[in-house]
């Protein structure tokens, strides 16, 4: 009696084989044979079948040349023992069972790694086991996805040669052929100086004098950044500190180039935004007419008028036709927007008319000749 084996490293889940062979006299006949764990001198082991924990996970194989095998499914820690064959024959004490036999051991995937590494250097992972497995093929996967055979692997170790941020993940290890039973995952950061910077203005539109703004500055680091510092036009001294940085009622001389400094305990990197101040003055020359006229126009939005009764006079009672050209009546003036004040030579301020109401009445005509009008009533308002 003879085994293949001497001692078998399988991984945990998984399923293992144990072989050997067999001889007997021709005069015997083999009644039974079975497997058994941890065999004791002078008692009768039991079949590995009827052994609490086994049933449904055994399975024996043999043949017409002697050959016998046992399949072991799903193994677990608990199942690392020593398994010998027993052959048991139809005369009295002639029954076998070769010691020492197969020792199992069960192992699990368990990546090692260097836990943290600073962009720039190199690392290496390896897929470690507690016994050594029948010449595995190590497979290697981050984040869940197999690694290319870029990455340099050996035995059973993953090497990263100059390490960067996009290296960080979480590794795990599997053998070819055993690839649903992975390792757990380890978790590999990679320390780096701040990038990714953004820097930003609010509000972002243009900024006038007396106005306030906010800047911003964010950017990923590994440790976290710990301070923001914001310069202006590359000068030494700070202008201020913290994520965001605001300027309150901003003049002319505000405009500029404000960077914002980031850093960590890794290194240092900036951002930088563009700050432009358009005074008032010049905000409300830019809209002016371009005829240059120093006043705004009266944009009327409606004018009324009605042509007054003729006026006959002495001289052509007859005619019927008037002497004098029609007089306009503005029954309504109304200003589409807000006009500026304007300064006339006898007057500091003209009053802008929002409503003018004229009444008349008929003169004599041969006295006077013309039309004689009444201002029974005047509605202004000044505008400011």
């Amino acid at each position: 009696m003879n085994y293949i084996q001497q001692g078998i490293c399988a991984l945990n889940g998984s399923t293992v084989f144990m072989n050997g062979t067999f001889t007997h006299p021709n005069n015997l006949t083999v009644t039974q044979k079975f497997w058994v764990i941890d065999a004791v001198p002078k008692q009768e082991p039991p079949n590995l079948r009827t052994v609490p924990g086994y049933s449904g996970r055994v399975e024996y194989f043999d043949d017409k040349n002697n050959n016998f095998a046992l399949k072991l499914s799903n193994v677990m820690k608990k199942d690392e023992h020593e398994y010998c064959f027993r052959v048991l024959t139809d005369v009295e004490g002639q029954k076998w069972m070769r010691t020492p036999g197969i020792k199992l051991n069960v192992t699990e995937l368990h990546v090692e790694s260097p836990g943290e590494v600073t962009e720039g250097e190199s690392a290496a992972l390896t897929c470690k086991t507690t016994c050594s497995l029948t010449d595995p093929t190590f497979i290697w996967y981050k984040d869940g996805r197999p690694l290319t055979t870029e990455m340099i692997q050996k035995n059973q170790q993953l090497h990263l040669q100059t390490v960067s941020s996009e290296d960080a993940g979480s590794y795990s290890c599997a053998v070819r052929g055993s690839e649903h039973l992975p390792s757990t995952a380890q978790t590999l950061r990679v320390r780096h100086p701040p990038k990714n910077f953004s820097v930003s203005i609010s509000p972002s539109g243009g900024i006038v004098e007396g106005s306030s703004v906010t800047l911003n500055c964010s950017s990923d680091g590994d440790p976290p950044v710990e301070n923001y510092t914001w310069f202006k036009d590359g000068g030494d001294s700070p202008v201020g500190s913290g994520q965001s940085f605001s300027i309150i009622s901003i003049t002319a001389d505000h405009t500029g180039l404000y960077y914002c400094e980031a850093q960590n305990a890794v290194g240092v990197q900036n951002g930088s935004v563009m700050i432009d101040v358009q005074s008032r003055m010049k905000k409300r020359d830019a809209g002016s007419d371009q005829d240059g006229s120093d006043q705004d126009d009266v944009q009327y939005a409606t004018v009324t008028h009605s042509r007054s009764r003729p006026v006959e006079t002495a001289g052509d009672a007859s005619s019927g036709a008037p002497d004098h050209d029609d007089d306009v009546q503005y029954a309504t003036v109304r200003t589409g927007r807000k006009p500026d004040v304007v300064i006339r030579s006898d007057q500091q301020e003209e009053l802008q008319y929002a409503s003018v109401t004229f009444h008349h009445r008929h003169a004599d005509a041969a006295a006077t000749g013309s039309e004689k009008v009444d201002e029974a009533s005047v509605i202004y308002d000044r505008i400011k």
